[in-house]
């Protein structure tokens, strides 16, 4: 009898670790999601200088010059024409390396037409930046060191340069490799539709908040339109952004958006940021007339300020040409000439235009000579609009 039982309990153990060992199986591939690359050529990522003037290409001209001698390196495109002795931890400086500016000079190789350009700059991102299929978002060169974690929208950035080479090129070069890059983020920083701000490959950690500038709305649904289960999630994803609306007194949108607890930020606006969400409402045909009519009154008055509160008072002055950069892609998405240029104009205002300095063409302080790669990159793609 005594044997019985142990045979008895023997068998339930078997089948315990049996049945623990295939809720682990279930579970893993669970996580993992594989996504199938979508059958429609993508369409409408290619910017075009439809609206910009020769005036405006000449001038894009001298800042590309510039950017391509003086930024861009083998391994990426400086931050800071200035290097810096110090690091932070914060945020990049000097000569570091971001995968945002990759991505936005990649746009601009693409919308030029300079295909082994942009073949060769992207493979270098991806000896720069790679992190097991997502990019980190920062690498220094001084150390070799890379980031930790990726930045959302930066991958989303340079998966829709990808796109817009195919579109531009007529062909399937990169639909294959945007599809893996876009699955990896569904299993790390996009799973289940609920995009984050980031995810750490090593530490297996996601970000909890979701900034809504990083919304790439676009992009996302190219990727998720072919299934019920992804054009469910692009419309969850549209409701968090919507759902950020600061009212029509001050129409635009919360920095941030928490998954778990369905709440919004109330930390001050980085008006490049709230532009960028702006921007990707319009190119899904989302902007309310409001946010329009707004940052039509800041360009007409050239009062677009760097940072507000949430209740639309100033909490940091002073103007950027990546701002006025944005609102001018932002006309372009929405079919306004006379706004885009006269957003435009105001980010020219910020050009170096005396012949002897060797910052010549680029947008920035010629006395101090604090050059962005943002601000420069950001003006070069809106020329293209």
């Amino acid at each position: 009898m005594m044997t019985r039982y142990r045979s008895k309990i023997r068998r339930c153990w078997w089948l315990g670790l049996g049945l623990l060992l295939l809720g682990m199986c279930l579970t893993g591939c669970q996580q993992r999601v594989t996504v199938a690359t979508p059958t429609q050529a993508p369409r409408g990522f290619v910017a075009s200088a439809n609206g910009a003037t020769a005036t405006d290409r000449r001038r894009a001209q001298q800042v590309a010059h510039f950017v391509q001698t003086k930024l861009v390196t083998k391994q990426g495109v400086r931050t800071n024409y200035l290097d810096s002795k110090k690091r932070t931890g914060a945020v990049a400086t000097g000569h570091e390396l971001l995968s945002e500016s990759s991505g936005m000079w990649l746009q601009y190789l693409a919308a030029t037409h300079q295909w082994g350009a942009f073949r060769d700059f992207y493979s270098a991102t991806k000896r720069t930046f790679d992190d097991r299929g997502q990019f980190s978002y920062r690498y220094d060169p001084r150390t070799k060191k890379k980031a930790a974690v990726n930045a959302t929208l930066d991958d989303l950035r340079i998966i829709r340069a990808l796109l817009a080479y195919d579109e531009a090129y007529g062909t399937r070069y990169y639909r294959k490799e945007a599809t893996n890059r876009y699955q990896t983020l569904v299993n790390t920083s996009l799973k289940d539709g609920q995009l984050v701000d980031y995810y750490d490959m090593h530490s297996r950690k996601a970000a909890k908040t979701a900034s809504l500038a990083y919304f790439d709305l676009k992009t996302l649904r190219y990727f998720e339109r072919d299934t019920k289960t992804g054009r469910q999630q692009y419309r969850r994803q549209v409701k968090a952004v919507q759902g950020g609306y600061l009212g029509d007194a001050f129409p635009l949108y919360a920095a941030s958006y928490q998954w778990t607890t369905a709440a919004y930020s109330d930390k001050d606006l980085n008006t490049s940021e709230a532009l960028e969400t702006l921007l990707h409402l319009a190119e899904v045909g989302k902007l309310k007339a409001t946010s329009r009519n707004w940052l039509i009154q800041r360009v007409r008055n050239r009062d677009l300020q760097n940072g507000y509160t949430t209740l639309g008072v100033v909490s940091v002055r002073g103007e950027s040409a990546a701002n006025y950069a944005l609102a001018a892609m932002i006309f372009a998405t929405l079919g306004e000439s006379n706004h885009y240029q006269q957003a435009l104009r105001a980010a020219w205002r910020a050009q170096i235009t005396d012949a002897s300095s060797p910052l010549v063409g680029a947008l920035g302080n010629a006395k101090t000579q604090k050059v962005y790669a943002y601000n420069n990159l950001t003006v070069l793609n809106a020329v293209l609009n």
